[in-house]
């Protein structure tokens, strides 16, 4: 017996709200018995609904690489952040820019990323981005030395909303948001010494 299209999106509302990670449409349907599962396509109905709903609301429904997500509607984030007393976290210059490149040109190795940079890419900086597993080793380049291919991930997506690598804003957007972001981030850092 098919549940009722309003209980339908009650349930994966729930659901979403409920945990704090992207949920695929395949691991909704598995909140369901298999005599009551609802087939993908009306899920996937189901969950353009429910993102229509929100329309004009504090939230809103993403899909992402992994999943469907609640998240702040952008117009409400500024106030939402000061939520959280721990200010967010300021990157550098130099690891902001290695994750663009590895994000635009992957699979990219450390030496290409050094050559387009000019400067050396610190462990520190490879570590931190394997650590917030942005980035992973996909391979190794078949050249003297073997380096490791360096790609970005399924959470690298999740992270910044993107449901896939095509969502990524033109290089030349980010160019400039990058040097809106390091002037807000240095000048930040001016008032934090």
């Amino acid at each position: 017996m098919a549940l009722p299209d309003h209980q339908l999106r009650q349930i994966l509302e729930a659901a979403l709200l409920a945990v704090d990670e992207p949920m695929s449409v395949d691991r909704l349907g598995q909140l369901f018995l298999e005599h009551e599962r609802p087939a993908p396509k009306r899920l996937k109905q189901a969950l353009a609904e429910i993102d229509d709903s929100c329309q004009g609301r504090g939230f809103q429904l993403l899909e992402t690489a992994s999943g469907w997500r609640f998240v702040t509607a952008e117009s409400a984030a500024p106030w939402v952040a000061r939520l959280w007393q721990e200010p967010p976290r300021k990157y550098s210059r130099a690891l902001v820019e290695t994750l663009a490149l590895i994000a635009y040109r992957q699979p990219v190795t450390r030496g290409d990323i050094e050559s387009i940079r000019g400067v050396s890419v610190s462990s520190g900086i490879m570590r931190t981005l394997e650590e917030r597993s942005w980035v992973r080793v996909v391979g190794h380049k078949e050249v003297p030395g073997r380096p490791a291919l360096y790609a970005t991930t399924k959470q690298f997506l999740d992270h910044f909303g993107l449901k896939s690598l095509d969502q990524l804003p033109p290089i030349n957007a980010i160019e400039d948001g990058l040097a809106d972001l390091l002037s807000a981030t240095e000048s930040n850092e001016g008032t934090n010494s």
